[in-house]
């Protein structure tokens, strides 16, 4: 009889988990057309068909469902970006697969957008737990992004006097005018110039002074 009731019971568990794990995904869907702040219980449950209660039962506030989207979008993020380029040769050959993820990633997000990116629009004055969640992901990923830096500096690719937080901050703003040049002036020629100007940087960095 225990037996059955565990049975059960986890039977349940593993329902309830595969509903939050699709309500997520289609909050996520939603947040890249609409933004973070577009996001609403109501609006989800709609979508997924369901009583706005039934999703309030999964999340509990609008506020635990914007976190989760921004969780479950740098958990793919990083699987998308950061995962494969771990295959790469440490030093240049990985900053250079990290990029080319990353300008492959945000070219793939031209017309549905990037959850960082409007994110930090969003919410870039308004502090609280949202924000908090946001700025936890992309200090993450800048760390990477760092870190990758730093060992092409030990590896003796790039000049040892280079300053890996000043090339993450130069790297991460190609990126940026990735996404504005692409997904705002929609200029088709947005992707080349992000890549032309890595290689500027890169050449720029390995060059002995």
């Amino acid at each position: 009889m225990v037996a059955t009731v565990t049975s059960r019971a986890l039977a349940t568990a593993g329902k309830g988990q595969q509903t939050k794990a699709a309500i997520v995904e289609a909050a996520l869907t939603l947040a890249s057309q609409v933004g973070l702040e577009g996001l609403s219980i109501g609006a989800v449950a709609e979508i997924m068909q369901m009583s706005k209660s039934g999703v309030f039962a999964h999340f509990g506030s609008r506020e635990e469902l914007q976190i989760s989207v921004i969780k479950e979008y740098h958990q793919r993020f990083e699987q998308q970006v950061f995962v494969p380029a771990l295959q790469a040769e440490r030093g240049l050959p990985r900053l250079q697969a990290l990029f080319d993820n990353w300008t492959r990633q945000t070219s793939a997000e031209i017309d549905s957008g990037c959850i960082y990116i409007s994110g930090a629009v969003e919410f870039d004055d308004r502090p609280g737990p949202v924000r908090e969640a946001l700025v936890q992901t992309v200090n993450t990923w800048q760390a990477a992004i760092h870190k990758a830096v730093a060992l092409a500096v030990q590896a003796g690719h790039l000049r040892a006097s280079t300053q890996p937080q000043q090339l993450a901050f130069e790297i991460h703003g190609l990126i940026l005018a990735l996404h504005y040049d692409a997904r705002f002036l929609r200029n088709p020629g947005a992707v080349k110039r992000a890549r032309q100007g890595f290689e500027h940087l890169m050449a720029l960095y390995q060059t002995k002074i």
